[in-house]
């Protein structure tokens, strides 16, 4: 349970506003509700017919197959649309990517404006040296050691985190855990290998 003071700094509101509104003496501004409403759904908080609220019921969901796999894309397009942040990737061969997704290029160019747009401060890659795919400037690169390789990648962004195998059957098979400690916990080892990573070389024009 939140307490209104919690709440209120979350929102960027004053705790008696939050008072307010709970005991219905005022109005609030729809943008005020409307960024209560991210909040609370950011904290995995769902709201129900009727005016009512619960917990979110499901904290993983599986994307299998090639067809899902735009459906994932869409999923983490909407996640720091709504919620921003720093988004982590660390996959050996990036092209793989684009293999199993249909709209790679509309994707890149959805993020790009996305970041343009300062929606969300940061998208890092670490990736093995040969596998640089994507020119957008929204990327921030640097590369893992060789020996590392394996069809896989982890993929952090808002509260989720993303295990996928490219190397499943049907491929690709993307597991996302809906777990802010899940996601932090691994936003913080990234940032241990990310240090050790080495600067990729100039891109070419």
């Amino acid at each position: 349970r939140w307490e209104n003071l919690d709440l209120a700094k979350a929102c960027s509101v004053s705790a008696q506003t939050i008072s307010n509104i709970k005991n219905e003496t005022t109005r609030p501004h729809p943008r005020i509700l409307a960024n209560i409403k991210r909040v609370l759904e950011f904290n995995n908080i769902e709201f129900t017919e009727n005016s009512g609220v619960r917990f979110k019921p499901r904290d993983i969901e599986i994307y299998e197959g090639q067809e899902r796999f735009d459906a994932f894309s869409d999923f983490v397009y909407e996640q720091v649309k709504t919620y921003g942040g720093d988004v982590c990737l660390s996959v050996t061969d990036e092209r793989l990517f684009a293999k199993y997704r249909s709209n790679t290029i509309a994707h890149y160019e959805r993020m790009q404006n996305l970041f343009d747009s300062g929606v969300f401060k940061s998208f890092r890659i670490l990736a093995n040296q040969s596998n640089w795919a994507s020119t957008y400037s929204y990327n921030t690169y640097k590369w893992s050691p060789e020996s590392s390789f394996s069809p896989t990648a982890f993929y952090t962004f808002a509260n989720c985190l993303a295990l996928i195998s490219f190397d499943h059957e049907p491929a690709p098979y993307v597991v996302v855990l809906y777990s802010a400690p899940l996601a932090q916990a691994y936003r913080q080892g990234f940032d241990i290998a990310w240090a050790a990573g080495k600067e990729p070389p100039p891109k070419h024009p």
